[in-house]
């Protein structure tokens, strides 16, 4: 009898475990190696970077963001979101006052100096660095996981895996091509290999020739451009129109990217933004690179 009785007990005890989801604690690690830890989904969140707002979107929770920073645009519904400053002077008071349970950081954007403050205010915070494009689709996942959305932020991770599979598919074949992407032109800065953009050069078929800077953003000298002599210069700058001074270089007319009017342009949004809409400016810049080959 005793046997029996324990039996049940613990059949009850099972059963409201699974009924109740603020008994099961949600967890995530993020990018710092953190473990993120929250007693039930999060209903409050902010965002502090335009890229993690949208993913935020992405993983089925953009209804649950009170709270994000200037520049962000996208979706739509984003630029209805309150600000809480920008991604580089973003405000604790301004935070605070949303009243979050979960703050999404962006690890190498944000000014990580506040964050002692909001874990001792015991605010979660989750970090997002995403470094390659297999980052994207396990952030999706890590936030669905920490809002309670994770059948919506699966299916958009899974259908962001599937395109990248095929991209590489179709893009894998031929030679490779000597990539520069220029970031901006004063100063001259560029990305090396540890950058996701390099990923996206290499899922094209491209060689990032600043790969192996010591610095993830390096600044780089007009002279070292000419050295390495690109095959291919790709540059977004910071707006919807092609940057005009990505025609400087045609004054270097001995230069292989001039010679072969490979001086091409993609839109910011869709590939310096780590998101699942980065796919569509990987695959410009496939298209772009494949015309080299």
């Amino acid at each position: 009898m005793k046997a029996a009785r324990m039996a049940a007990l613990m059949t009850v005890a099972a059963a409201l475990a699974l009924a109740s989801p603020a008994l099961v604690a949600l967890e995530a690690i993020d990018a710092a190696g953190r473990t993120v830890r929250l007693d039930q989904p999060a209903r409050r969140i902010v965002a502090l970077a335009p890229h993690v707002v949208e993913n935020v979107f992405s993983a089925g929770a953009g209804d649950r963001l009170v709270g994000a920073v200037s520049y962000s645009n996208f979706p739509e519904a984003a630029r209805d979101i309150p600000r809480v400053g920008s991604y580089q002077a973003w405000s604790l008071e301004s935070i605070v006052a949303k009243n979050p349970d979960l703050v999404l950081m962006w690890g190498s954007g944000n000014s990580l100096e506040g964050l002692p403050a909001l874990e001792q205010l015991g605010i979660a915070v989750y970090i997002s660095e995403p470094k390659r494009l297999e980052d994207i689709p396990a952030t999706l996942r890590d936030i669905g996981q920490l809002a309670g959305t994770g059948e919506v932020a699966e299916a958009n991770a899974r259908a962001f895996e599937q395109t990248l599979q095929q991209l590489r598919a179709d893009y894998a074949a031929g030679p490779a091509r000597r990539v520069f992407y220029e970031v901006w032109n004063q100063p001259l800065q560029t990305l090396n290999g540890e950058h996701y953009i390099s990923d996206v050069i290499t899922l094209c078929g491209g060689q990032n020739i600043f790969a192996d800077s010591p610095h993830i953003a390096p600044r780089v000298s007009v002279e070292a451009v000419l050295a390495r002599d690109p095959d291919i210069i790709i540059a977004s700058g910071m707006g919807d129109a092609r940057p005009e001074w990505l025609d400087d270089w045609r004054d270097y007319p001995h230069l292989t990217a001039v010679r072969n009017q490979a001086l091409f342009f993609v839109h910011p949004d869709l590939l310096q933004r780590p998101t699942t809409r980065l796919l569509d400016g990987a695959k410009t810049l496939c298209e772009q690179i494949a015309s080299q080959r």
